[in-house]
């Protein structure tokens, strides 16, 4: 079995962002960057079905400017067999990315993709039910646990979720798309032996014209603004204070 999985290259979460003096956008000038959790989350849950026996091959996928080669490098260095970069210096959209997915998919012809539930850039939280529809596959969102199964013959997956009354398990007949939730693994400290052993792996190189796809922005951002500060708080004697605070100055209650 064939496994896909797509990683972001985002700015990494231990850094504060700053927005651009413009407001066009945030200023990722000189700022760390890695992979994105959830898809770091989606490689480490592949490379763990491939040392169960049940994955084959696992290949990791990447979306974006070359720099991106790192972030794969990475992704091989966990577990990966070999990458594609589909490098592009337009700015990707979730619907740019899940159509540049579903080409890659028809040339590589995976029985599961699996990818984060979102980036912690963008949040969108998109890219994944999108692949799922253009390709007309069955989809497991925020995924608790994995687990590969055979019926009968037929292979499927059983995929435990979060949701808001407890868990919920659903059986997809592969090919399926899943997307990870953060407690479905911990991602493995990546070594140095393995670092080494990425830069001899193989990682293709695609542009989006190759695989006919447009990528042109659909949407159009206005402005990006820091969220206003928050003003310091204030000691209350007791409870009837803070109940006149909430009602009469708050006015939430």
């Amino acid at each position: 079995m064939k496994v896909l999985v797509p990683v972001k290259r985002v700015v990494d979460y231990n850094v504060k962002v700053r927005v651009k003096s413009d407001g066009t956008g945030v200023d990722i000038a000189n700022v760390k960057m890695s992979m994105n959790p959830f898809d770091e989350i989606a490689i480490e849950e592949a490379t763990r079905l491939k040392e169960k026996g049940v994955a084959t091959e696992v290949i990791a996928v990447s979306c974006g400017v070359l720099q991106c080669q790192e972030t794969l490098r990475t992704a091989m260095a966990i577990g990966a067999d070999r990458a594609i970069l589909v490098e592009t210096s337009e700015e990707l959209q979730p619907l740019a990315v899940a159509k540049l997915l579903k080409a890659l998919v028809g040339i590589e012809q995976p029985q599961l993709v699996i990818l984060g539930k979102q980036a912690i850039d963008d949040d969108c939280n998109q890219t994944g039910q999108m692949l799922a529809a253009l390709l007309g596959w069955p989809q497991a969102t925020f995924a608790f646990k994995i687990e590969v199964v055979d019926d009968n013959g037929v292979k499927k997956v059983n995929v435990t979720r979060e949701v808001d009354g407890g868990l919920e398990t659903l059986a997809l007949t592969l090919p399926a798309i899943i997307t990870t939730d953060l407690r479905l693994n911990e991602p493995r400290y990546v070594t140095l032996p393995n670092i080494m052993k990425a830069k001899k792996k193989q990682l293709d190189n695609f542009k989006p014209e190759d695989l006919g796809v447009d990528v042109k922005p659909r949407i159009k951002t206005l402005s990006v603004t820091e969220p206003p500060k928050r003003s310091a708080g204030i000691k209350v004697a007791d409870v009837a204070a803070l109940v006149d605070k909430l009602k009469n100055e708050a006015k939430v209650i």
